[in-house]
Parts: C-alpha cells; structure tokens; sequence
C-alpha cells in the first residue's frame, strides 16, 4: 500500500513537470512572435478641430485636436486580431472598425458626425 501512494505521488509530480515544462515553452514561442504588417490610418476629412482619441485594441494611438488635414498614424501590427477605434473626445461617440490581418492603409472621413471607411490599399 505504501509503495502505491510513492508511485502515485511520482506519477503526479512528473505530470506537473511536463505542464510546467510546455506552458514555459508556450511563452517563449508568444513572446518570441513578431508581425511583420503595418497599418496606416489617415484621417482625411472632417476632422479638422475635432478632439478626437484613436484607439488600436487597447493602446492609445493618438489623443489631441485635430489641426490639419490629412492626420496619417503608422503602427506595426502588434496582436492577432486588431479592432479600431475612433472616439470625439467632446460627445463621447465612438466608430468601431476592424482591421485585417494583412495590415495596409485605411482612410478615414468625418460626414454629418459619423466617421467612414473610405478604402483600404
């Protein structure tokens, strides 16, 4: 009976091992992972005076007025899915896009308070 709980207890501590041994290997691969796809967000019209707050997932992007047109944000693809979002600062309106995987360049344009995709390249 005492040799069945020592070999128990061996069997539950090599399970434990190889669990930690592949959960460290799973990290290293994700931290490891870079992606190579850059977007580019440009803002071409209507936004001039806004305060507006551009978001890519989580990260702030931008966070000011707009001074001048075209406003044009370049970042490198960081997660594997990526959702954009444009918020007015001033009314708290927040425009929803999500970007593909392939990365490009998407532009922007403010009419009658609603922001649109004009087109991706």
């Amino acid at each position: 009976m005492i040799g069945n709980g020592i070999l128990a207890f061996a069997v539950i501590v090599v399970v434990v091992v190889f669990v930690y041994m592949s959960m460290r290997l799973q990290q290293k691969q994700e931290a490891n992972h870079r992606f190579q796809e850059k977007y580019t967000l440009v803002l071409t019209k209507g936004f001039t005076g806004d305060s507006i707050r551009v978001l890519l997932n989580d990260s702030v992007l931008c966070n000011r007025r707009v001074t001048s047109e075209p406003l044009t944000l370049e970042v490198q693809r960081f997660a594997e899915h990526s959702a954009l979002f444009i918020v007015d600062n001033v009314t708290e309106q927040l425009e929803l896009f999500e970007l593909s995987e392939q990365g490009g360049t998407f532009r922007f344009e403010k009419e009658n308070g609603e922001v649109k995709l004009l087109s991706r390249q």
